[in-house]
């Protein structure tokens, strides 16, 4: 039987790293709902002392409190795992904390390249990298991702992972930058693909749902890709490249 979907969007849960995985609700679920998200963090989820720490120091500096719930963080370390990537692109690193997620699950001879716009982000993401002992794996690369991917597929990389996680007009942009910087057999990954709930409100028509609809429609239909949505956190895409 397929459960009806309750469409919740108080701003301030939106906002809330914690509470990301309880935008959306099914009809009779409740705060049930809230209760499984918290026995799978509590059953399935280690944070380290530096991943504990990001969301202190994101709020002491001001800087937005939008990281991927721990969850989900999970999650991306074990498909890094089980997909046995070595080179990873991350799209939106913020404090770092999807980052050292994606990080610690790579190799020893394993790399991430981490791009983010804004300098005072890329500084606290490394210095959190740094705490957790991965610094020899990444690198972060500061400015507009659009051109930072360009320069990437003119000098020939090749990516067997990737995380989208930045500005979600974009995201239709960055998901074919990715599919081009691919092999066969790369998995793509995406965050906030529900958007809090307002990509399923059609008569939502501001940029990002839009957007985060088009590249939905994306994963469906492009037949470069096998894909899915994960219904964790805010909605999390999976694709492999056919």
């Amino acid at each position: 039987m397929f459960a009806k979907w309750l469409i919740q969007l108080p701003r301030s849960i939106r906002n809330n790293r914690s509470n990301l995985s309880n935008d959306l609700k099914f009809e009779g679920e409740g705060d049930n709902q809230m209760q499984k998200v918290e026995y799978i963090r509590k059953l399935f989820v280690k944070e380290n002392d530096v991943l504990r720490s990001i969301e202190d120091g994101l709020a002491q500096r001001g800087f937005p409190q939008i990281s991927v719930p721990s969850e989900v963080g999970k999650t991306l370390s074990l498909l890094v795992k089980i997909t046995g990537a070595k080179h990873i692109l991350e799209i939106g690193a913020l404090g770092g904390y999807s980052t050292i997620w994606l990080a610690e699950a790579l190799p020893e001879d394993g790399t991430l390249t981490s791009l983010e716009l804004k300098q005072e982000h890329a500084d606290f993401a490394m210095e959190n990298v740094r705490k957790a002992g991965l610094a020899e794996k990444v690198t972060f690369l500061v400015g507009d991702a659009s051109k930072t991917l360009t320069t990437l597929k003119d000098t020939g990389r090749k990516f067997d992972f990737f995380f989208i996680d930045a500005d979600k007009p974009n995201y239709v942009h960055y998901l074919e930058k990715s599919i081009q910087l691919a092999h066969s057999g790369s998995v793509i990954t995406l965050d906030n693909l529900f958007h809090g709930g307002r990509v399923l409100d059609e008569s939502d028509q501001n940029p990002a749902p839009n957007a985060l609809r088009q590249v939905n429609q994306m994963l469906a239909s492009d037949p470069r890709l096998e894909s899915m949505i994960l219904p964790i956190g805010d909605g999390v895409g999976l694709a492999r490249v056919k």
